[in-house]
């Protein structure tokens, strides 16, 4: 059994997934997702958390990281039959990574750019499902502000929205959309200017979890 993991982030202005570039065979120079074996004396969600701090350097940690997919085509490792549990994390902007282990090399890569890459093994499929469920996931949930800073403007939430659904949204009407939503932001203490023009209120997550509603680009 494996875990391959996608990591997913916003860093100017894009949409990016942490990828490694595959330091040995099979597939050696290919791009792929951080992952990898489940140690005898492990579980697969320790097998996730471990693999991806040791081909990156990148720390999730299990809380992290969701399941969202088990990938068990015969075919999709040539050396043996390999399943494998997919996991995902959404993060703000992230901290400088580093390669070990089977990776030779770490990148941020678009995630538009990355869908048209061929991936090692079944990860370009695996890549795509992620992709899918963090939009679902935006429409459903309130974890478009895992990809915020702690404290961030209305402006910056509705920027990730635009970002990973690929759409403009109309200022005024997400403004309003989002401040009658209950427990889904809750207003801190000061204002910023840091994306120019006028001050605007600060933000923090609240502890609504699922949307009462869908919010989505036709709404």
């Amino acid at each position: 059994m494996a875990a391959d993991i996608v990591i997913l982030t916003i860093t100017g202005g894009e949409f990016r997934v942490l990828l490694i570039e595959r330091g040995k065979d099979p597939f050696g120079g290919r791009l792929a997702l951080p992952g990898g074996f489940v140690e005898a004396d492990e579980t697969v969600d320790d097998a996730a958390a471990r693999e991806l701090f040791e081909e990156t350097g990148f720390e999730a940690g299990e809380s992290l990281l969701e399941r969202f997919g088990v990938y068990s085509e015969p075919d999709r490792d040539p050396r043996r039959r390999v399943v494998s549990v997919a996991y995902t994390a959404l993060v703000p902007e992230p901290p400088q990574t580093r390669a070990g282990g089977d990776a030779a090399e770490t990148a941020w890569v678009p995630v538009e750019r990355a869908l048209e890459e061929p991936l090692a093994f079944d990860h370009s499929r695996i890549l795509g499902d992620a992709v899918a469920h963090a939009r679902r996931r935006l429409e459903y949930t309130t974890a478009a502000t895992a990809f915020c800073p702690k404290e961030f403007t209305i402006a910056e939430l509705r920027r990730v929205y635009e970002i990973v659904w690929r759409t403009r949204l109309d200022p005024g009407n997400f403004h309003r959309k989002v401040l009658r939503i209950e427990g889904f932001l809750e207003p801190v203490d000061g204002t910023t200017v840091r994306n120019g023009g006028r001050p605007a209120a600060l933000y923090t997550a609240g502890p609504l979890e699922w949307l009462p509603l869908p919010l989505s680009p036709a709404r």
